[in-house]
């Protein structure tokens, strides 16, 4: 970016939601840069106001009074910052309101040119409506008949290495050339295409798809079989959300004058501070944020980032599809009471006939968060299946041996090497009790060796992404301060455990001077509490020799653990997936790890 970083000291961020704008105010204090003020309103992107730009004002508003720092004048955000607490330095935005960004993806193999598109529209904030492959098992007819319906935002094709295959990419923007897609906002404007693949293939793509779209080239996605270029796709489509997309959508031209840098899609923008904390901090994490109709999953492992969207899997809107995918006992599994399940289908169905309900009730709540596990454990299945090593790569192989291919690429998410877990969602972020959004991800993602947890306190990340592309370091600082609160660690050896024998032998120093040494049996989940500043030295030693703490097979780990709001929970349950009885030792169990953890009243 152009912009000093030293020359900021006050920022105004804002996101536009499908129903709510977010405002938060982020400035340079005595402390160091801090979130200080923040406000929201309803977005105004629909009738009757059709101005994206009334929300943000309101948002705003409502931050100048707060604050006492002017932010509006007239009808817009004023900047500079004028000094004395007037205006602010930069101005920055992102969104998702109207559905967000919505690409389909073509690709030659489906588990390989394919698979690489989807990972760079994903990582530019997309979410996929669909993927075509020349190796589809739905026949050309009905491949058009899908991309006619579907009306995106717009296309991203793929297809062939560099020098590869020809008439197999041809084939696909001949079936894209047939289908004559549609935008989705209408308008009269032509559909924007990308073409990120064989570059041999360019003058074919243009003579195909020029005339009924709005054909851009990039660089080859996968210019060779060992190798994944995605920048060039990711900031086309990040131009073409603000020339097409953007502009097509009521007021966001004004807000686009107004934005000091280009406004960003949310979970692209939340992708991008998931990937400055790994980087700043030399870590692996995993984040997620859980809505009403979508789960998002975003990781990076070694440098390497992924992101993946559930959309089918949501705690109101797709409430029932949580249902459908997880199964009625998977659910049940996680409810600490008696139910039948007649009881529990109705409790689900008028949770996705009434979205915008609450849990009035203790049972309510117990029945929401059991839900929010499968929710949670279920995308992230999906994400572990996506998130691979690059497939097709590990032998010399003919076109036909890959359009065979199975598809089973290695996951790049080793829970072993995870060292942060980070939620946010209404679910997680507005939970009664923090403990209660701790134990939902201990129990979605079963989290191996030694791991911290935390939760984004009101939903900052966006905010935080679209800072980060400005000034990292401070974005970071606010990230770490202010919208992260850790809950605590979880320590869990990885492994089949033999349920007859002891599993975990704890050592550490407990804080106050005290000290502990025990040994934990299997189904054990304790809470020792513990804040983030204390330090606690201890020994942690798998008792079974198939048990890995991050050690390697029956090696302790010695280690200084930290808490956080909640403690350090112990948790000996089984992995990869926490074990939970199905028969009459359900209710029991449940009930003693509830009280454990001190969820409920």
């Amino acid at each position: 970016m152009s912009i000093d970083p030293s020359t900021i000291r006050s920022v105004l961020a804002t996101d536009c939601g499908s129903t709510t704008t977010k405002a938060v105010l982020f400035e340079l204090t005595d402390d160091g840069w801090r979130q200080t003020y923040r406000g929201e309103a309803p977005t105004t992107v629909e009738a009757p106001f059709e101005d994206v730009t009334r929300g943000v004002l309101n948002a705003a508003m409502e931050v100048q009074e707060l604050s006492g720092r002017t932010l509006v004048d007239g009808d817009q955000i004023k900047t500079p910052d004028q000094g004395d607490r007037d205006g602010v330095d930069l101005y920055i935005s992102t969104s998702s309101a109207g559905g967000g960004l919505q690409l389909v993806v073509g690709g030659v193999v489906r588990s390989m040119t394919a698979e690489s598109a989807m990972r760079a529209a994903l990582g530019a904030g997309a979410i996929v409506m669909d993927t075509f492959a020349t190796n589809d098992k739905r026949k050309p007819h009905e491949q058009i008949e899908r991309i006619r319906q579907l009306r995106p935002d717009m296309i991203l094709l793929a297809g062939g290495i560099n020098g590869g295959t020809v008439k197999h990419v041809v084939a696909i923007a001949e079936m894209i050339a047939a289908a004559r897609p549609r935008t989705r906002l209408g308008g009269g404007f032509n559909l924007p295409i990308i073409y990120g693949g064989n570059s041999a293939v360019r003058p074919q793509i243009e003579e195909r798809l020029k005339d009924l779209s709005d054909l851009s080239m990039v660089e080859n996605v996968r210019p060779i079989m060992e190798e994944e270029n995605l920048g060039p796709a990711r900031d086309k489509i990040h131009d073409l959300f603000m020339e097409h997309v953007m502009a097509q959508a009521p007021g966001y031209d004004k807000l686009m004058d107004w934005a000091d840098v280009p406004i960003m899609p949310t979970p692209a923008a939340v992708g991008m501070i998931i990937q400055t904390i790994a980087k700043q901090r030399n870590i692996n994490v995993v984040g997620v944020d859980i809505g009403g109709a979508t789960t998002d999953v975003f990781s990076v492992f070694d440098d390497a980032f992924n992101r993946t969207v559930s959309a089918n899997l949501g705690m109101s809107y797709s409430i029932s599809n949580v249902l459908a995918e997880a199964g009625l006992e998977s659910i049940l599994r996680w409810v600490p009471f008696p139910i039948d399940e007649k009881g529990l289908r109705n409790r689900i169905g008028n949770k996705m006939i009434r979205p915008t309900t609450i849990p009035e009730t203790l049972e309510e709540l117990q029945v929401e968060q059991a839900i929010a596990r499968e929710a949670l454990r279920l995308a992230f299945i999906q994400h572990k299946e996506f998130a691979v090593a690059l497939r097709g790569v590990q032998k010399e192989r003919t076109i036909a041996d890959a359009f065979r291919q199975s598809g089973s690429g290695e996951t790049l998410v080793k829970m072993l090497k995870l060292d942060l877990i980070v939620g946010s969602g209404g679910v997680l972020s507005h939970a009664p009790r923090r403990v209660q959004s701790m134990r939902m991800m201990i129990d979605s993602f079963a989290p191996e060796g030694i791991t911290d947890i935390a939760v984004d306190s009101i939903f900052m990340t966006p905010h935080l992404g679209v800072f980060s592309s400005v000034h990292a370091e401070a974005a970071t600082t606010v990230f770490e301060k202010d919208c992260l609160i850790y809950l605590g660690s979880c320590i869990s050896p990885a492994g089949e455990i033999n349920e007859d024998k002891p599993v975990m032998r704890v050592q550490m120093k407990l804080p106050g001077g005290g000290s502990m040494d025990e040994t934990l049996g299997f189904g054990e989940l304790r809470l020792i509490e513990a804040s983030r500043e204390d330090e606690l030295k201890g020994t942690f030693t798998p008792l079974q020799k198939q048990l890995d703490l991050g050690a390697g097979p029956g090696k302790p780990v010695q280690q200084v653990v930290r808490g956080g709001v909640c403690g350090i929970a112990l948790d000996t349950r089984g992995r990869p997936g926490v074990q939970v009885p199905m028969d009459e030792r359900r209710v029991p169990t449940l009930t003693r790890w509830v009280e454990e953890m001190g969820e409920y009243p």
